[in-house]
């Protein structure tokens, strides 16, 4: 009877509103990303979906939330997963969760690169005049790190070149843009949601971006190889994650439907327009990508000498 009444309950799943977690505020570029999923999630399961912001701690709060949350189905977390958990075991030496074990991986949604960018009235017009300036001002200049991937590769383009460039740490984007502006930081990565808008406006100017090749989305930007950078393939990638033991049909749906999402013209359109290359790939597929994001992470870790935290 407990069995039959257990698959009673994943046959009427949702039979109410799913809450999707968000690692960082609203009105951010993540926050944007996951509201339209969230609606597009809406569209296909007919019940609401509610948006849960838990920002702080490099995602690591929204995270772990996720991670004890109850694995009946209706929380997901749509999140950047290659940085919150492909990152966070080389960045924090005691983390509350497994980022492997913890979680039931369901389905890809898009990739993303960080973009090197200067102010909009910054004399530098490419990174090899920016790298030029860096070399002469030695630990006098700095730049603002706002996420793991975007630390990440302002430290391996440093290491790229033997800067001294002194890291500022932000919480949220418009107090380092404005530090950027007042021409208090020298240069900072930023992923093209959050900085797309000022690229269009002039505010911001783009220099490189921190992947190998070029993005298709932001195909007006140089790679990071083609800017001298030869150490940098910093790719960001986004999957729906749920809680350990949701049940399999459960998972199973979900990849269905954000499958059926993410092949959606108007998906492929929101994408390309913030930045994004659309990616699918299997529930299987997503566990290997993690591992090897994991390595990945341990390599950038020592290239840059970060210490964990």
């Amino acid at each position: 009877p407990a069995i039959a009444r257990l698959a009673q309950a994943q046959d009427a799943w949702p039979s109410r509103e799913l809450h999707a977690v968000c690692g960082t505020p609203p009105g951010s570029g993540a926050d944007t990303i996951v509201r339209f999923y969230a609606r597009k999630l809406q569209e296909v399961s007919g019940k609401t979906v509610v948006v849960e912001n838990k920002p702080g701690a490099f995602g690591n709060i929204a995270t772990e939330y996720v991670a004890r949350a109850k694995p009946d189905g209706y929380t997901l977390f749509i999140a950047p997963t290659s940085s919150y958990l492909g990152a966070a075991p080389s960045l924090f030496k005691n983390l509350a969760f497994d980022p492997m074990n913890d979680f039931e991986h369901v389905a890809p949604l898009l990739k993303n690169t960080s973009v090197l960018a200067v102010s909009g009235d910054s004399p530098h017009k490419t990174a090899a005049e920016l790298t030029a300036y860096l070399k002469e001002r030695g630990d006098k200049a700095s730049f603002g790190s706002l996420s793991n991937t975007g630390l990440i590769s302002s430290e391996l383009y440093k290491a790229s070149f033997g800067l001294k460039t002194v890291e500022v740490k932000y919480k949220e984007t418009l107090s380092c843009l404005n530090d950027l502006w007042a021409g208090n930081l020298a240069f900072l990565h930023i992923d093209p949601t959050g900085g797309g808008a000022h690229f269009k406006s002039g505010k911001l100017r783009p220099l490189s971006s921190a992947a190998a090749e070029r993005m298709e989305s932001i195909k007006d930007i140089p790679s990071a190889t083609e800017s001298g950078i030869r150490n940098s393939n910093v790719i960001g990638w986004w999957s729906v994650e749920m809680p350990k033991g949701t049940p399999k049909p459960v998972l199973d749906r979900l990849e269905g439907w954000f499958n059926q999402i993410s092949s959606q013209p108007d998906t492929i359109g929101f994408l390309y327009n913030i930045g994004c290359d659309p990616m699918q790939r299997s529930q299987a597929m997503l566990k290997d990508m993690l591992a090897k994001e994991m390595a990945n992470w341990r390599e950038y870790v020592k290239i840059a000498k970060i210490e964990a935290i």
